[in-house]
């Protein structure tokens, strides 16, 4: 697995850490992983649900004293939309 992009939105509070994160994986190859590291903790629903919604897979959510990593897989570009 390659890593194409690591996303520091720590200190930003919702809904920015989605919003940055949307932006990331639009401009991302299909299949491209994408590191997001948050701090705000409306982070630990909001990262997955955003997965859920649009179609892209949470590959993993790990927490790391304050700090939220989510490892996020953009879908193929004939699924749900971005």
């Amino acid at each position: 697995m390659t890593i194409a992009q690591e996303l520091d939105v720590t200190g930003m509070l919702c809904p920015l850490p989605v919003l940055k994160a949307r932006k990331a994986l639009q401009s991302a190859p299909a299949g491209s992983l994408l590191v997001v590291i948050a701090t705000d903790p409306a982070a630990a629903i909001d990262i997955p649900h955003f997965c859920s919604e649009t179609g892209h897979e949470l590959v993993s959510s790990e927490r790391d004293g304050e700090r939220l990593v989510f490892t996020i897989r953009r879908k193929d570009s004939s699924r749900a939309q971005t």
